[in-house]
């Protein structure tokens, strides 16, 4: 029986870990930066991140039993307009970051968080206008193999 995406990924220290390595691109960049220098993010972000990262690749379902739903996710990252460039250098981020914790530069499990990261991406900037453009109760979206389940 093939692993999910969660157990290759080494389950969530190994998500954790590259939730850790892709803040630290996205703060090293000048554009990615931009969204992690507001006030009010929570003090958990990476935590709550790597459980959101592994729900959604078939991991426990942690974050929408204890956290919050994915309608608050999308309603974190509407109303901010169209932002093309921030979206394309969070995604090399995430390339990066990545071969920083320890996934490669290549492979299945690395072709597969990216083609994620990137999926996800575009998710998160569905609704650019504002957050009440969030439906109520939209099920957090799962990652397979062969792409979304």
């Amino acid at each position: 029986m093939e692993p999910t995406i969660y157990e290759a990924a080494g389950g969530y220290d190994g998500l954790l870990r590259l939730a850790h390595a892709w803040h630290e691109r996205c703060l090293a960049d000048p554009v990615a930066s931009h969204p992690f220098g507001h006030p009010g993010q929570h003090p958990d972000h990476l935590e709550r991140l790597a459980t959101y990262w592994a729900e959604a690749l078939g991991g426990p379902a942690a974050y929408t039993g204890a956290m919050a739903d994915h309608s608050h996710v999308l309603r974190l990252h509407a109303g901010n307009g169209e932002h093309h460039d921030l979206d394309e250098r969070a995604v090399a981020c995430f390339a990066a970051a990545l071969h920083d914790a320890g996934f490669g530069d290549d492979g299945p499990l690395h072709d597969t968080l990216l083609a994620y990261f990137r999926w996800g991406t575009d998710l998160m900037a569905a609704h650019p206008d504002t957050p009440d453009d969030v439906p109520e109760d939209v099920p957090l979206p799962h990652w397979s193999w062969d792409g979304p389940a």
